[in-house]
């Protein structure tokens, strides 16, 4: 009883002193270092793409992978299906190799030259890009196939991540040491994101659920229609979710609590791996159905879809200013209008795509399911 009575008095010092993040809803220019380029996973950068992009150059690693990439400091990370970690830089060189030897599938995040990545094997583990050597590894129960997210704890960086032994875990970014941890339902397929002092994230027992980083209280959650296999996306202060039927939600927020939820988007065909975009005004989501469907943001209506060429799969799109990128399980690479949905640009990589781009000033990276990095940018 003593010791009960002791871990929850711990975990409630540890989050009434933790924050979230700020959104800055945009990557820095040289960085994309976090799934869906930051904390709220809404994939929206103001940087601007090059008007005729052209593939500058590819580098081949041959080694099957799940993972998206990140970029730091212009070097391209990701790590294939059996834990070697390839670092790329801006040339298109290897500059960085490090093996875990273990099996992965989630995209890992980087901070302070630190690339967090979780494993088959249910290890966090944080590896030091400078040494290329292990820092220290967290381990838990399940499985961890979904990038970690960062909240700030007493002036220093938490990891928070979800497993399949169906626990949300926040884990010292330094040392390692679990801080606190949240029982959810079931496995945690996706990312959390970060919204103010909330952490907000599904799971595969078809819940979204609301985390007050600063009691430990789980301030409101909501069932979907089917279990939810990918991220929320937050902006300002509207919630953007996807279940695996092929609904699409948006949550209003406010304190913490779900003011309102409404379906925007109606299950038809196939179903939805894929977390949304989104923009000051509007809300992108690749379908299951092969559509990339653009919904207005101020009143929920449809702006305009777009059949994309070949399957869809779990690929997310991305907003870059006025541009949308979109990749399909087939290999095509798009890029159209933000606004109207027009068709400006188009690439066939001839290997299947799952990954979701990674933009940073003048370039964009985009990793096959095979291991291959392509990169475009300027002629």
């Amino acid at each position: 009883m003593k010791n009960k009575i002791r871990y929850w008095f711990v975990l409630f010092l540890f989050l009434f002193s933790c924050t979230g993040k700020t959104d800055k809803s945009d990557s820095g220019s040289n960085d994309w270092s976090i799934f869906r380029g930051n904390p709220s996973l809404n994939a929206y950068t103001k940087l601007s793409l090059p008007a005729n992009p052209v593939l500058l150059w590819s580098f081949a690693s041959d080694s099957y992978t799940k993972s998206s990439p990140v970029v730091y400091n212009q070097v391209t990370y990701w790590s294939d299906r059996r834990g070697r970690i390839f670092g790329i830089n801006i040339e298109g060189k290897q500059v960085f190799d490090y093996a875990m030897e273990t099996a992965v599938e989630a995209t890992p995040m980087i901070d302070d030259s630190v690339i967090y990545i979780g494993r088959m094997d249910g290890m966090m583990t944080a590896v030091s890009l400078n040494k290329k050597d292990s820092i220290w590894k967290y381990e838990t129960m399940g499985q961890i196939s979904a990038s970690p997210n960062m909240i700030e704890f007493e002036g220093r960086n938490a990891i928070v991540f979800g497993s399949y032994d169906n626990y949300l875990y926040c884990v010292d970014a330094k040392t390692g040491a679990e801080l606190s941890r949240f029982e959810s339902g079931y496995y945690l397929n996706g990312a959390a994101a970060v919204w103010k002092d909330y952490v907000i994230f599904g799971g595969c027992d078809a819940w979204i659920r609301i985390i007050n980083s600063r009691t430990g209280i789980q301030t409101d959650s909501l069932s979907l229609d089917a279990y939810i296999p990918a991220s929320p996306a937050i902006m300002d202060d509207d919630c953007y979710v996807g279940d695996y039927s092929g609904n699409i939600y948006h949550l209003a927020l406010v304190k913490g609590k779900i003011a309102s939820s409404k379906k925007i988007i109606e299950s038809k065909d196939g179903n939805l791996v894929s977390s949304p975009a989104v923009s000051d005004k509007m809300v992108y989501i690749i379908s299951g159905d092969k559509y990339l469907y653009a919904i207005n943001r101020k009143d929920d209506s449809g702006a305009w879809k777009y059949l994309l060429k070949g399957n869809t799969g779990e690929s997310s799109p991305v907003v870059c200013n006025d541009k949308i990128i979109a990749c399909t399980k087939t290999g095509i690479v798009s890029i159209l209008d933000a606004g109207s949905g027009k068709l400006l640009w188009e690439y066939d990589t001839g290997e299947q795509i799952t990954a979701s781009p990674a933009v940073i000033a003048d370039h964009f990276m985009i990793l096959t399911a095979k291991g291959t990095l392509f990169c475009f940018g300027k002629k």
